[in-house]
């Protein structure tokens, strides 16, 4: 799939740096390594937006699903912008679209997907979003997922 999508799609933006140890054997980030941006970005620019630590909340956001398919390269040590943008809000869920870039490119590097879903943090049973989260998410852009 070649990437259509540009920065400019993704208006609001959670800025992360890569870390020395973020790079693998062949001297570039490593595969799984983005997961964790991009974990970081969804849980970093939701407790900006809400103002919530959102740990406290009686509903948590688990992750249920994820993928990102890679275009270029990124590495130590590059400042990325993760773009945030939803494809779907549900009454418990949330899709993420997730574009990553370098900072001051317009070039998609990666697009990942991010599936949270928001269950009681007690008993861990399906309940609707959290106003506060709801309310933050419906600002950010909706992007349908390319087909490959």
């Amino acid at each position: 799939m070649k990437p259509s999508l540009t920065r400019t799609d993704f208006p609001v933006v959670y800025t992360i740096s890569t870390r020395w140890n973020d790079n693998d054997h062949y001297g570039h980030i490593n595969n799984a390594t983005y997961f964790e941006y991009l974990d970081s970005a969804v849980n970093g620019w939701l407790m900006q937006a809400t103002e919530t630590d959102i740990r406290d909340l009686s509903a948590i956001g688990i992750v249920a699903s994820t993928g990102c398919d890679y275009f270029a390269e990124i590495g130590f040590p590059d400042v990325l912008e993760i773009g945030l943008a939803t494809s779907r809000i549900g009454t418990s869920s949330i899709t993420y679209q997730l574009g990553v870039f370098r900072a001051g490119d317009p070039a998609l590097r990666a697009l990942g997907y991010f599936v949270h879903v928001y269950v009681d943090a007690v008993s861990r049973k399906p309940v609707p979003i959290p106003d506060p989260i709801r309310d933050a998410v419906e600002q950010l852009p909706r992007i349908d997922r390319p087909q490959a």
